[in-house]
């Protein structure tokens, strides 16, 4: 005779056995299901109530599939491809620690079946990874969070790296939080720098002691620039790195194969001429950060204007070039 208990439960079990066991690769017959309620849950049920539950989970909604081979449970939140994508995402996100990726992943893992769970390896090799050593991210993510909801400013102490490797204590900021951004693998809290009024770029993994403020933040359509609020294309468009300074129009010459970086880092918000056997190129972006991006490329662009950038980036060259003197 059935328990009570297991009456009770048997309903939930069965979903929870189709659930980690089954898909259409792997159907389960009753047989197997009453054997998994024993063996998992120390249930014991008759045949024939398995068939009912399996009706109540339908009736219920649930994406159940029986056929002549078997039952499995053929819809999921995520499908294992969106898991691989979102696990791929964490582990490659330097900003999360290798001890809260580990964690994450085991989490992702469990919302599909055992199969999934073996084919994925990388949980065992996040070690391996350039990872952040700030165990504070997701304290500092929700605080950041809370603070923007309410509409106050926070503090916080933003660090550098030293020789040794570690995190060092910097300086401390008060500022008014806007928004989050995930912007070329790293975690940006986007904020008005209050000591120094104008909206500044942190790294989250960078971020430590933070802490909320009573006091109102500055709001962001009173900034200069930001009448309209923010303009999150220009964060692709013309900011390939997270410098604050104001974008401004910026002309270069790249060879053809490099066209594919241009779109990669500016989007493709961008004026673009063939002349000879290479591309004129008009963006809008930060001088700062297209100094560095310039750099990067040197070997295949060339900065005509501003003339200012132009003078920086020569002059940079020349430095580096004499570095490598004999």
């Amino acid at each position: 005779m059935e328990g009570l208990e297991s009456k009770k439960l048997a309903l939930l079990r069965i979903l929870q056995i189709l659930f980690d066991h089954s898909d259409s690769e792997h159907m389960l017959v009753y047989d197997d299901i009453l054997s998994l309620l024993r063996k998992e849950y120390d249930i014991a049920i008759e045949r024939k109530a398995v068939g009912r539950n399996i009706s109540l989970l339908k009736e219920a909604g649930f994406d159940i599939v029986t056929t002549q081979r078997g039952t499995y449970l053929a819809e999921r939140t995520f499908d294992d491809s969106e898991l691989r994508l979102l696990i791929d995402s964490v582990l490659s996100s330097s900003h999360i620690s290798p001890s809260q990726s580990k964690s994450l992943i085991g989490k992702l893992c469990r919302l599909s079946n055992k199969y999934f769970r073996r084919h994925v390896k990388n949980i065992y090799s996040v070690h391996v990874w350039n990872k952040t050593e700030n165990q504070a991210v997701f304290y500092n993510i929700e605080t950041i969070d809370e603070a923007i909801e309410k509409g106050c400013k926070v503090k916080f102490f933003y660090n550098k790296y030293g020789a040794d490797k570690k995190l060092h204590r910097s300086a401390r900021h008060v500022t008014s939080p806007y928004q989050m951004i995930l912007h070329n693998q790293r975690y940006f809290l986007m904020a008005f720098e209050e000591k120094w009024q104008h909206v500044r770029y942190f790294r989250l993994d960078r971020i430590t002691n933070i802490e909320e403020m009573d006091e109102p933040l500055t709001p962001i359509r009173s900034l200069n620039g930001f009448e309209n609020g923010i303009d999150y294309r220009r964060f692709s468009s013309s900011m390939p790195y997270m410098f604050s300074d104001e974008p401004k129009p910026v002309e270069f010459l790249v060879d053809g194969w490099a066209i594919d970086q241009v779109v990669d880092w500016f989007g493709k918000e961008f004026i673009i001429e063939e002349r000879g056997d290479k591309f004129f190129v008009r963006v809008s972006a930060s001088l700062d950060a297209m100094e560095y991006w310039a750099m990067q490329y040197a070997n295949v662009v060339e900065v005509l204007s501003p003339s200012e950038l132009r003078e920086r980036i020569g002059n940079s060259l020349v430095t580096a070039a004499e570095k490598y003197q004999k």
